[in-house]
């Protein structure tokens, strides 16, 4: 299972960073402009982190890149598209991309967000 979910994790990433080129293309013409800020997707563990279930999980989260967010009780992972650009929508068309393959792939569901700089 760790394989399909590191592949689709690959294909996911592959896809938020042409998602968010082609965001910058189509309404900046490829500039970075536009409001700064952040993107990213967090994940909704299915086990405690306790069980054994758990542990595979965070371990298999933790290789892709996630990490714990703030209340402990999800994970997340910044700018899925690994865009240079500071532009937000870029980056959140980047991480909705990252959602969607994610799921079509894995069937995990995360859940993409943004914010202003």
């Amino acid at each position: 299972m760790t394989s399909i979910i590191q592949d689709a994790h690959a294909k996911a990433s592959a896809a938020a960073a042409l998602a968010a080129e082609k965001f910058l293309a189509t309404h900046y013409g490829g500039q970075d402009a536009g409001a700064c800020g952040f993107a990213w997707v967090t994940y909704y563990p299915a086990f405690k982190g306790n069980t054994s279930d758990g542990r595979a999980e965070r371990r298999t989260m933790e290789a892709l890149g996630f990490r714990k967010d703030y209340t402990g009780k999800a994970w997340q992972l910044w700018n899925p598209s690994a865009s240079y650009a500071q532009n937000v929508d870029s980056k959140y068309a980047g991480a909705l991309e990252y959602a969607k393959v994610l799921e079509a792939e894995s069937g995990i569901k995360v859940y993409a967000g943004d914010r202003l700089d």
